[in-house]
């Protein structure tokens, strides 16, 4: 992850400057468009919803006129996954009834064609996803993964923002589970954290979930972003 993204994103004093932020980074990495927001109505969004995205805006009004928040599949299938997903993905496709394909089609008329979807879980935020256009040319796939600590990063930045978190009880991370959230964002696997670290490709695996059971998120990518946030990790100790 190019920590300069995260610094950043941790000096932004309004969501309009993280959306700014994001956006050049996303385009720069062959993206077209993108939507980093709650599963609400995006024209009507309640207290706390997180709302970046630079869809054409005949789109989102048309989304928004049509309720298409309540039957979106791409909402919908991010609900129920923890991994991204590609709406192209035969498997993706597969699952959708002739009125959520015709939202996908509708979407492709607009210029919002293939892309990728992040799921955003997380026990104390409306459901969340960002999902990514890919450009005419394409996008190199490790430039995908990028997108994936930026968008997390993002979220979490600009919803603590929006709710002006101050949370008066934090986790607090065993020194080991930190280390291996820092190894993880760096991206090292189980059995690479367990090489470095002395210990047990199991013992790894778990020592990451326990790190995630104490933050109710659902990814690992998300952890390491609430440690950060909090205070558990320095960026310095992972971008050095």
């Amino acid at each position: 992850m190019p920590w300069s993204f995260a610094e950043k994103c941790e000096k932004a004093r309004s969501v309009e400057d993280i959306q700014a932020i994001f956006s050049r980074e996303i385009r720069a990495r062959g993206f077209s468009h993108w939507a980093c927001t709650s599963h609400v109505d995006p024209l009507n969004p309640p207290n706390g919803a997180v709302m970046m995205f630079d869809y054409p805006r005949p789109w989102v009004e048309h989304f928004s006129a049509q309720g298409y928040a309540r039957r979106d599949p791409v909402f919908l299938t991010a609900r129920r996954q923890a991994l991204p997903f590609q709406w192209s993905d035969r498997v993706f496709r597969r699952g959708l009834d002739a009125g959520q394909a015709a939202i996908l089609n509708e979407a492709n008329e607009a210029g919002i064609g293939d892309g990728f979807t992040i799921p955003i879980h997380a026990p104390d935020a409306l459901p969340a996803s960002c999902s990514l256009v890919i450009g005419p040319d394409g996008v190199d796939p490790l430039h995908v993964r990028e997108a994936h600590w930026f968008a997390v990063f993002a979220h979490e930045r600009a919803r603590r923002l929006l709710l002006d978190l101050t949370p008066p009880k934090k986790p607090v991370l065993s020194r080991r589970e930190r280390q291996c959230l820092e190894l993880i964002a760096q991206g090292k696997d189980d059995f690479a954290v367990s090489v470095i670290l002395g210990i047990s490709e199991h013992t790894a695996h778990n020592t990451v979930r326990r790190a995630m059971q104490k933050y109710g998120v659902a990814t690992r990518v998300q952890a390491f972003v609430r440690a950060l946030s909090d205070g558990e990790i320095k960026l310095e100790d992972v971008a050095s």
